[in-house]
């Protein structure tokens, strides 16, 4: 799993980076076929937003949140796409058993 983390007017520090590379690697206890990761991290004017692209075998995750901390944001980004990795992951289980 390859992650590409990225800033739109905001330095990427060694603490958000880890920070990051920590959350999303739970995406990949959930599903094991994760290609990719594209994380982008941009402060607002009263908020800090992050949203992100994850390639899986069969197609892409989005998300995006919004919190006052960029360290809230990242984690509400993680639990967005957890959630949306496992549905995917239990609707190809489905299909594959013919439900």
């Amino acid at each position: 799993m390859q992650i590409n983390i990225s800033g739109h007017h905001l330095e990427i520090t060694d603490a958000l980076r880890e920070y990051v590379n920590d959350k999303f690697v739970r995406l990949e206890r959930h599903f094991d076929h994760i290609t990719s990761i594209q994380v982008i991290l941009s402060p607002e004017p009263k908020t800090h937003k992050a949203e992100s692209v994850v390639r899986i075998a069969g197609g892409e995750v989005f998300a995006t949140a919004e919190a006052n901390d960029m360290y809230a944001a990242i984690d509400m980004l993680t639990d967005k796409l957890d959630r949306q990795i496992l549905k995917h992951k239990e609707k190809s289980i489905n299909r594959n058993q013919g439900h």
